[in-house]
Parts: structure tokens; C-alpha cells; sequence
């Protein structure tokens, strides 16, 4: 083949892509593989990644878990390694020629990496809409510079996009159209060997090590709390990884009282599925245990320093997922300094054996996990394929001009 006809010749969509924790490296490989199924010659991914994506293919430029970082302060102390990951995938896109590049969660990472990016002319997305309706809303002015795109998960979000002139499409979210609308719990419970006689709390503290650190004790306190009480409950903990399983079992190993716990290799949505109640930290996991339909607890810890800062900037009511979802309080919130077994113990008792409370429970998040099914990952990809294929005509246009 001669060089002419190997130029002529379309190269495959170049597509970067840059997750920070494990919630969008799920999203990020439900995508790859919609962009793959949209009728596309080839694609390439390349940014960074956790290890769903990295199976289907992508080439991750550095540990995901690098990105994981949490609250207000915490994130100074590793400023420079930051600065300089940010540095290197600003060359690596800009030399790749990257058609579009695409930051998924993590805003305070990704907004500026896309804001450099779009400035020379490389096209933008980002999936997953910053909390700017919540607090740091002068961050709208940022966002419209930084994207050609926001994908929003969730339809309240959409309309403040649109308000603000950005270019903007909910897709719904892809857990939505995973889960089934009537989870198994039987089916869950036999692949765990969980007795018929026992009751099922499941204890998720995070996947983040900071969070395990800040929340892990409190939970395993408040297990305790209830095995007091009641004689019938199993614990489960998933663990999201290696190391976190580690920290789980230090923890564990410090307290004198036998406890029912197992500790699991990730599985969390098993374990979920399972339970009849669930203790979780705040994050996108609330979001399946309410598309799982499970009564929950939800609480959070953060640095001192962090949590000051929070209670001036963010001006939202509630924090649980849920909760904005529905918007008015369906789960409880507890956190910093009751975020103690004596507070959450009775709060996850009731949702236990309240059979009452668990039917409505169930009945409201049927309706919100309904409104959230929208095929997500197919019109995301529908969605960065159109921005690429509408820049591509621009280019078209100006060269036969």
C-alpha cells in the first residue's frame, strides 16, 4: 500500500477520557463500550482510567486513585503532584491530537485541564455536573469556557445549564438502566450463604482511604451497637479494593467483641442487594441503594478545616442523593459529630424492622429510579460523537473554502 492511499485513509476517533474514583471509572467503561457499539470505524482512549476501563481497552496515563482525593484542604497537600499530572495529559492531548476530551466527575481537576484544551482548539466534554447549583455557583462562568458539552446525570440539573447558556444534555444514569426495577434480595442472600433468619445491614464507609479513615470506626461502632440489640443481624463490608480491605480489617482487629461482619471483595452492590437496611458514606452509592430500593442511613465525615469551609460555601439542604432527588429529606443525613453509633444505631433499627416505612420507602424510589432511566450511555456517546462530528465539519468547510 502506498503512503498516498495510507493517508487516505481515516484514522481512528481519538477520545480522551480522565476519571478520579471508582464511580466514574464505571461510568467511563459503560461508555467506551456505547462509542464502540455507535457504528464508529475505530476508537482509541487514552487519559486516565481505574481498572473497568482499562479492561475494555484503555490506556491509562497514570493510578487512577491518584485523582481520589477528598474535601477542601486535603487536596493543597498534594498540589504539586497534581499540577504536574495535569501538566503531562495537557501535552499528551495536545500532541495526540485528542478529537475530544472528556473529564468525567472530578471538576477540580478536570475543569481546568478542559478549560487549557478547549483554548487550543481541542473539543470538550464533561460528564457529570458539577454541584454549581449547591454552592461556587460563579463556577457557571468557568464551565461555560472550559466545554463544548455537559453531560448531566440528573434532570433538575439540566435546566440550570440551560439557563446559564451552556450546551447541555441529560442522559439519565446508566445504574438506572442497569438495575432492575425489583431487585432479587432472595437471590442475593442464597449467593452469600445468609441464613433465612437473618437480617441483612450492610456497612459502606467509602472507597476512598480517607474516607475509610474518617468513617469506618464509626461504622463498626455502630455495628456493634446493634448486634447489642439484636441478636438476628449480619454485617456485610465491602471493601473496594485491596487496600481498602486492609484498613477495613485493621480497624476490625482492634475491638475485643465478636461481631457478625464479613468483609467482602468489593461486591457492594450484592451486598446491597441483600440487605435490609444500609450505613453508607454520601456519594454516588446512595444513588443504588435507592435504585436498589434499600432503606438507608447516610452519613459523612470530613477534615475539620473542610467541614468550616463547607457549612460557609454550601448553601443546599440536604446532601444525600436521594434527598436532592426527591427534594425534600426521604433518608437521613448525619454527619461530622453524629456520625456515632449512639445516632445512627436507632435511625438504621427503625429501617430494619419498621415494615411500614420500608413499603414507602420503596414506592418513592420506584418513581425516581423510573425518571432516571433514559439509556444513559447510548446518548452520551450519541452526544460526544455529535460535538466531534459538528467540529469536523467545521474543519471540512474551511478547507474547501
Amino acid at each position: 500500500m502506498s503512503s498516498q492511499q495510507q493517508s487516505s485513509q481515516p484514522r481512528s476517533l481519538r477520545i480522551g477520557i480522565v476519571v478520579g474514583e471508582a464511580s466514574g471509572d464505571i461510568l467511563g467503561a459503560d461508555l467506551m463500550r456505547a462509542l464502540r457499539g455507535a457504528g464508529t470505524q475505530g476508537v482509541e482512549f487514552v487519559g486516565v482510567g481505574g481498572p473497568r476501563m482499562i479492561a475494555e481497552g484503555f490506556q491509562s496515563l497514570f493510578d487512577m486513585e491518584r485523582l481520589a482525593v477528598m474535601g477542601f484542604v486535603e487536596p493543597l497537600k498534594r498540589l504539586p503532584e497534581l499540577l504536574s499530572m495535569r501538566a503531562r495529559l495537557r501535552r499528551h492531548f495536545l500532541h495526540w491530537q485528542a478529537d475530544v476530551v472528556l473529564g468525567i466527575d472530578a471538576p477540580d481537576f478536570n475543569l481546568g485541564l478542559e478549560l487549557w484544551l478547549r483554548k487550543r482548539g481541542i473539543k470538550t466534554a464533561h460528564y457529570v455536573s458539577p454541584s454549581v447549583w449547591a454552592w461556587r455557583r460563579g463556577r457557571i462562568h468557568k464551565i461555560k469556557r472550559a466545554v463544548d458539552l455537559m453531560l448531566t446525570l440528573f434532570p433538575f440539573e439540566e435546566q440550570f445549564y440551560r439557563d446559564h447558556g451552556v450546551p447541555v444534555v441529560c442522559v439519565g444514569h446508566p445504574l438506572a438502566d442497569q438495575l432492575p426495577l425489583e431487585p432479587d434480595a432472595q437471590a442475593a442472600r442464597a449467593q452469600l450463604g445468609i441464613a433465612p433468619d437473618r437480617r441483612v445491614v450492610a456497612l459502606l464507609p467509602g472507597s476512598r482511604g480517607s474516607e475509610v479513615a474518617l468513617l469506618g470506626d464509626a461504622f463498626l461502632d455502630t455495628a456493634e451497637w446493634l448486634a447489642q440489640r439484636r441478636s438476628d443481624l449480619q454485617f456485610l463490608m465491602p471493601a473496594a479494593n485491596a487496600a481498602r480491605r486492609a484498613q477495613i480489617e485493621a480497624q476490625w482487629s482492634r475491638r475485643a467483641r465478636p461481631l457478625p461482619l464479613t468483609v467482602l471483595d468489593g461486591q457492594s452492590q450484592l451486598a446491597m442487594t441483600a440487605a435490609d437496611a444500609v450505613l453508607m458514606a454520601s456519594g454516588t452509592t446512595t444513588l443504588e441503594a435507592l435504585l436498589l430500593k434499600k432503606p438507608m442511613v447516610v452519613a459523612y465525615r470530613m477534615g475539620k478545616w473542610s467541614f468550616a469551609l463547607a457549612k460557609r460555601l454550601v448553601k443546599i439542604s440536604h446532601i444525600a442523593l436521594p434527598n436532592l432527588l426527591a427534594g425534600r429529606e426521604l433518608v437521613p443525613e448525619r454527619l461530622q459529630d453524629d456520625v456515632r453509633a449512639e445516632v445512627l444505631g436507632p435511625l438504621l433499627l427503625e429501617r430494619v424492622g419498621d415494615h411500614a416505612l420500608r413499603e414507602r420507602l420503596v414506592t418513592e424510589f420506584l418513581a425516581i429510579h423510573r425518571s432516571l432511566r433514559r439509556d444513559a450511555s447510548q446518548r452520551a456517546a450519541l452526544a460526544l460523537l455529535d460535538v466531534v462530528a459538528r467540529h469536523n465539519e467545521v474543519v471540512d468547510r474551511r478547507a474547501r473554502a
